[in-house]
């Protein structure tokens, strides 16, 4: 004996009727054929249900092996199915979207058993039916008949205790009745079968027992047994579907409804196809805006002076934070109806940068993978004289300081307005001059002493920079390069050139000659003519002579023990004029008569555009734990600018993007109602998988896989339409504004655009998931 079912109490059957089944107790044999008779065809369909678990009732106890039934949860419910059970129903109750074996393995996937063995044993429960032919065909290219035995093979395939077969012959004619009723007779020669069936003939010629019903009850039994009162125990082994496995059924039931799938996936993907383009835009434009900063002000170099800049309190305050370069933070509103007085003068100094050696030793140290060169800008006077016409005679470079005052007066970006050339860190990099200024005439300056002239883009100079340098330029309207190029001059010291006077003042000598022949000047020559490339957007030297700051450097060990240069130290008034002179321009004379090394300007030139926050972070690291004084303030123009227009690009970026959103919300509710269809649709196959032993989960996982399939699908699509989008936008916007290549859609945004799909379509199909997980088997069982 294997099963001991006690009935008692009131069974309600949905809306059917209600059956009254009162202290019943039936037992069953392990190797037996029950057929079960009566009038009320519900009643009997009813009672094989709740031996397969499948019925609710109000009231009443079952027992299988000794364990009450009313104990069982709904995971015990549905792994009792899967491992004891196996349902052969009238209408077959195949999913018609899988093929036979597919249908027959499904029980198996389950129970977790391994696709190798599981396909070995579908193999062999096919070929004992006879349809091992017929493995790969669909339910609907199947006879009744073969229907049949494909039903018959799936509960087999598990290995079921017991087949519960509910009418198997209904649906059949007479022939194919015959053949079904031998198979199942050979079935129950192994395991109980139990068969519910209105033909009282097939009955008596087919099963071992045979239990009427009349009204509910149980009227006769042709061969009872006694119940057990005890069990060996009972063991069930849960069951479970792999997420993989309701992937398959969800494909192989969209494969079935193609187009409106497709058209499902389209109109999801309008919002994936909207925020795409944005995001391909945003990131175009933004590179497009990255690139042109990076020609126009990659070259434009962090720069620190030691020009004095008003400061008050509000400015300290954004100092005060060392990493952060400018105050570009919120300003500050007071909620208040009065209006306050204050005294600015109070608040108000000047700060000015103070060049130690400490910090000119810390800049030299820069990292050369992240600063390409750095430029020293000086005040340096260089006394020169040049032989013209076989004669020394005096000629004068532009100042500095004069350089920077004419610059300030034009807006034209040929040069910021520096002499000195910064110097190239890494030994084997292309110098400052070849990378950024085209050889027009002679060559690049290979030594401290040689110089180049530089011209602007249409090869023009003020001419009173080449008359101060003694070249014929009265009644000339140009000259030629080769009159220019090869040019010698000489550096005279501060000894040979400044005389001093009887009244005790220092005067620039006349003994030109003199000057010229001393053994300490310095030689140095015009090598070449350069001016910026066209791709250089922004040159730094102004248009006139450019040099090395080790000529500089040269000069200024020549001056430095100068006898002009140790009394200007020693006296508080100008040595040539005789004013009274301030701190400030005692420290700026000095500069240019040679006597101090420190520099008005140093610029630093990041070695790329990306590498500028490395380099502030290094200059803003010096100033960590020191005093305001004593700290040194950077300007950061490209800087500034780059976060101004990223600003202004992210802002613009994240109002699209916020309406675009508005379609996905859109997708998801539509998403939900395509799902809740769905649900309708395969309502049928819901009760076939929970009389298989699937758990709630297992089915609302099924309806969550189709979700996923459609918002993978959903998301590729919208990226594939997106990128094609792309391409008369980018000719659109070519036209319009010459720019190549604007539209680009990234992998990454590709990618998370795809997921954003999958996540959110899962969301708005998972309400209706859960909603097919909880419908009653019976009554998806019922329904067409």
């Amino acid at each position: 004996m294997l099963e001991l079912i006690r009935i008692s109490k009131t069974y309600h059957v949905g809306n059917v009727d209600t059956i009254a089944l009162s202290e019943i107790s039936v037992c069953f044999r392990k190797k037996e054929f029950v057929a079960i008779l009566g009038t009320s065809g519900s009643g009997k369909t009813t009672f094989l249900n709740i031996l397969g678990g499948l019925d609710r009732y109000d009231s009443g106890e079952m027992s299988i092996r000794g364990k009450n039934t009313s104990q069982f949860t709904e995971k015990e419910w549905d792994a009792y199915r899967n491992n004891s059970i196996g349902f052969v129903f009238q209408s077959y109750n195949l999913i018609n979207h899988l093929s036979i074996i597919d249908n027959v393995e499904l029980g198996m996937t389950l129970s977790g058993i391994p696709q190798e063995e599981k396909r070995k044993k579908s193999l062999e429960v096919l070929n004992k039916v006879g349809l091992k032919e017929h493995l790969h065909k669909k339910p609907n290219q199947l006879s009744g008949g073969q229907m049949q035995r494909v039903a018959i093979a799936r509960a087999l395939s598990n290995d079921p205790e017991i087949l519960l077969c509910d009418e198997p012959t209904g649906a059949l004619d007479s022939e194919t009745s015959i053949q079904i009723m031998d198979l199942i007779k050979n079935i129950s020669q192994n395991r109980l079968v139990i068969m519910v069936t209105h033909n009282p003939a097939i009955a008596e010629k087919y099963a071992d027992r045979i239990i009427n019903f009349k009204d509910g009850k149980i009227i006769s039994d042709s061969n009872p047994c006694e119940p057990l009162q005890s069990s060996a125990g009972f063991h069930l082994k849960k069951t479970s579907m792999s997420f993989f496995t309701a992937l398959k059924l969800s494909f192989n039931n969209i494969k079935t409804k193609k187009w409106r799938a497709f058209l499902t996936s389209l109109a999801s993907s309008i919002g994936i196809i909207g925020i795409a383009v944005i995001l391909s835009l945003s990131a175009g434009f933004k590179k497009q805006i990255d690139k042109f900063q990076s020609d126009a002000l990659a070259e434009f170099p962090i720069i620190l002076t030691q020009t004095p800049s008003h400061m008050n309190s509000e400015n300290i305050k954004s100092f005060k934070s060392e990493t952060k370069k400018t105050s570009t933070g919120n300003a500050e509103y007071a909620a208040s109806d009065k209006v306050y007085l204050y005294d600015s003068s109070k608040s108000i100094f000047n700060h000015r940068n103070i060049f130690t050696e400490e910090y000119l030793e810390y800049i030299g140290k820069i990292n050369p993978k992240i600063c390409s060169s750095i430029g020293y800008a000086r005040i340096v006077g260089i006394n020169l004289v040049r032989k013209i016409n076989g004669k020394a005679s005096p000629v004068s470079l532009f100042n500095p300081l004069e350089a920077l005052k004419e610059k300030a007066n034009t807006s034209s970006m040929e040069g910021v307005g520096l002499s000195s050339y910064p110097q190239q860190l890494k030994k084997d990099d292309q110098s400052y001059l070849s990378k950024n200024y085209e050889l027009m005439a002679g060559k690049y300056p290979d030594k401290p002493t040689d110089m180049v002239l530089v011209v602007d883009s249409k090869n023009r100079i003020n001419y009173t920079i080449l008359k101060g340098l003694g070249f014929l330029t009265d009644n000339k309207k140009s000259i030629n390069f080769d009159d220019i190029v090869g040019t010698e001059f000489k550096i005279i010291s501060n000894n040979d050139y400044y005389v001093k006077t009887e009244f005790g003042t220092y005067l620039p000598g006349d003994n030109y000659e003199a000057m010229y022949s001393s053994k300490k000047s310095i030689p140095v020559t015009i090598t070449g003519v350069v001016r910026k490339k066209q791709t250089v957007k922004i040159g730094i030297l102004a248009p006139g002579i450019a040099y090395s700051d080790k000529l500089t450097q040269l000069v200024i060990n020549s001056s430095k023990d100068s006898d002009i240069v140790k009394e200007q130290t020693d006296s508080s008034k100008n040595v040539i004029t005789m004013q009274n002179m301030d701190k400030t321009e005692k420290s700026m004379f000095l500069a240019y008569l040679g006597g101090t090394a420190s520099p008005f300007m140093i610029m630093v030139y990041p070695d790329n555009f990306s590498d500028k926050d490395a380099v502030t972070a290094y200059l803003d690291a010096y100033n960590e734990g020191k005093s305001l004084d004593n700290k040194i303030f950077y300007t950061d123009l490209a800087g500034t600018m780059s976060q101004m227009t990223g600003g202004i690009m992210r802002g613009i970026t994240i109002v699209l993007l916020a309406f675009a959103s508005i379609s996905l919300v859109v997708s998801l509710i539509m998403i939900s109602i395509i799902t809740y269809t769905s649900v309708l649709e395969r309502t049928k196959e819901i009760g076939i998988l929970r009389s298989l032993g699937a758990r709630k989960k297992d089915i609302s996982r099924v309806f969550d896989a189709e979700t996923c399939i459609i918002g993978v699908f959903s998301g590729i699509l919208g990226i594939v339409i997106a990128y094609l989008l792309t391409i008369p936008i980018n000719k659109i916007i070519y036209n319009m504004t010459e720019l190549k290549g604007v539209a680009q859609l990234q992998i990454l945004h590709a990618l998370l655009l795809v997921l954003l799909s999958t996540v959110l379509t899962i969301i708005g199909g998972h309400i209706p998931a859960k909603m097919a997980s909880r419908k009653d088997a019976v009554e998806a069982l019922r329904s067409e």
